[in-house]
């Protein structure tokens, strides 16, 4: 069943795309959207808290919020799955595990996941039937077991992980640079070897500091954009030789 709020942030998206709320208007008040929709306000707030994690609207508090664009971007102001991000935007979303195993951790996974052995998944994702991102995630081997005993063709890991063993994804840093299409790459993508892809790794942990993964995200060039809304008190984006560095 989809969520009152889900339902909520859907109308209002539809309208943001739709032009109905232009670039640089004010959404309408949390208050009002409440009388409109017969809701609570603190559903209201979470509907308009989805929009602002996809970059559709500014996530100030204490105000009405702007709307900024009409592109579907994958913000960095919450940490969101691919699967969420998919879902909360309407795309078909898929994924299958192509290769998996368990193996000891070398170079700097040791110190990075706090294991001796860690679990090794290459995961192809999905938009819309089609091939568009390759996830290569090294877990940590506390939670290798749980990650095996998903489906291969799981369309959500973080959500199969948080009901299976209540794991919660809490916290994440990521790299983001561009890579050419190695051979597997271009094969499992559908691009030529050597095309320009978009890579984001991440190191995530849980709300206790514990490390759960290590990921290396390869995008088809096109399939999504991501987007950075920054205050000179909250997500500072700091420039690094070589790459962009996002600290939260």
């Amino acid at each position: 069943m989809v969520a009152r709020y889900e339902r909520i942030a859907d109308e209002l998206r539809d309208e943001i795309l739709s032009g109905a709320h232009p670039v640089g208007s004010q959404l309408p008040s949390e208050a009002e959207l409440a009388g409109r929709f017969s809701a609570a306000r603190g559903t209201v707030r979470q509907a308009v808290a989805v929009l602002a994690a996809e970059g559709l609207v500014g996530s100030r508090q204490g105000a009405r919020r702007i709307v900024l664009g009409r592109t579907r971007s994958q913000s960095f102001a919450e940490l969101h799955s691919f699967a969420q991000w998919a879902r909360a935007n309407g795309y078909r979303y898929g994924g299958r595990v192509i290769a998996q195993r368990r193996r000891p951790a070398s170079g700097s996974e040791p110190a990075r996941l706090g294991s001796g052995e860690v679990l090794e998944v290459l995961r192809l994702r999905s938009l819309e039937d089609e091939p568009v991102l390759l996830e290569r995630t090294v877990y940590a081997g506390w939670v290798a077991a749980a990650v095996e005993g998903l489906p291969a063709d799981c369309e959500s890991v973080t959500e199969a992980l948080y009901e299976s063993v209540g794991l919660v994804f809490a916290y994440g840093e990521h790299l983001i640079d561009a890579v050419p299409a190695g051979a597997q790459d271009a094969r499992l993508l559908g691009v030529r070897r050597g095309s320009p892809l978009l890579r984001q790794r991440r190191v995530t942990t849980t709300h206790e500091g514990r490390p759960v993964e290590s990921s290396d995200d390869r995008y088809r060039a096109g399939s999504v954009a991501f987007s950075i809304r920054n205050s000179i008190g909250a997500n500072p984006l700091v420039r690094e030789p070589g790459d962009l560095r996002f600290e939260r």
